[in-house]
């Protein structure tokens, strides 16, 4: 991820402190290093509605001030903040207070009096620090949507499948890895002559003779292949003399790990005759 110039300084920066002199002097280096987005404020109680607003992407704050000082605001910032990442670069004169204000949130520090080459590219490297956070965040809600816009379409897709395949089929099957059906649609098991098994039977299902061995014997030899087949045409006679003819297609069916888990196909009954 990259940033440019322009996203830099046209990132939105409010300064907190209760002496005005502070606010203009900061103003004015910012303004001066190409900053267009700035505000300020001297009512440390106007900061969390201020950013719950506007969404800065950098406050500075003194700590040091009346009625409310900076430790007070950043708790207050934290309750109110739903970004995780707190971007407030504090301000203070007293060295002991440089720890604990990290401790309380804060993400780096200026020391008073203020030096003005420190003081320019602190706020330059939290900034990109900040943008560069932004811009993970943004990117992984999209790859968020992303993701569910293309299952949602692969849903669709999928039941937009299996419609027109029940459409242009009599029926549509899916088996697992052993061959036992999982999903059927249409009479395939009658049309097959198979009969599921009394419940506690050893076998799943019980098949009707009358199949071609020989067309049998190279469907299978094409499932245990694991390859497709296309319009494979078997046929079989009933006990009553009468003859069906059968048209299927199928796929095998394979995970993300490769490893084989079923077939799935679509068949017709083509004729039915003496």
């Amino acid at each position: 991820m990259m940033l440019s110039e322009s996203e830099v300084l046209a990132a939105s920066i409010l300064i907190v402190d209760d002496q005005e002199s502070n606010i203009l002097l900061l103003e004015q280096l910012l303004s001066q290093a190409g900053y267009t987005c700035l505000g300020s404020t001297m009512n440390p109680q106007e900061v969390c509605a201020l950013h719950r607003k506007n969404r800065y992407d950098l406050i500075l704050l003194d700590l040091q001030m009346p009625v409310m000082d900076g430790f007070q605001v950043m708790e207050g910032l934290k309750t109110s903040d739903a970004d995780a990442y707190l971007p407030v670069l504090v301000i203070t004169a007293q060295p002991g207070h440089k720890l604990r204000a990290l401790q309380a949130g804060a993400r780096d520090f200026i020391s008073k009096p203020f030096d003005l080459v420190e003081v320019r590219t602190r706020i330059r490297n939290m900034l990109e620090v900040r943008l560069l956070y932004k811009q993970l965040a943004n990117y992984s809600k999209l790859l968020e949507q992303t993701v569910q816009e293309r299952t949602a379409e692969l849903r669709e897709s999928e039941a937009r499948y299996r419609s027109l395949t029940e459409l242009a089929s009599d029926w549509y099957w899916e088996q697992d890895e052993k061959m036992n059906f999982t999903k059927v649609s249409g009479p395939v098991l009658e049309m097959l002559g198979i009969r599921v098994s009394p419940l506690g039977a050893e076998a799943d299902v019980l098949e009707v003779a009358g199949w071609n061995e020989e067309e049998r014997k190279l469907l299978q030899g094409t499932i245990a292949a694991r390859r497709p087949f296309l319009d494979f045409l078997f046929h079989r006679v009933n006990s009553d003399g009468s003859q069906q003819q059968f048209r299927v297609s199928g796929e095998p069916m394979f995970n993300r790990s490769c490893r084989f888990i079923g077939y799935r196909g679509i068949g017709v009954e083509v004729t039915t005759g003496k």
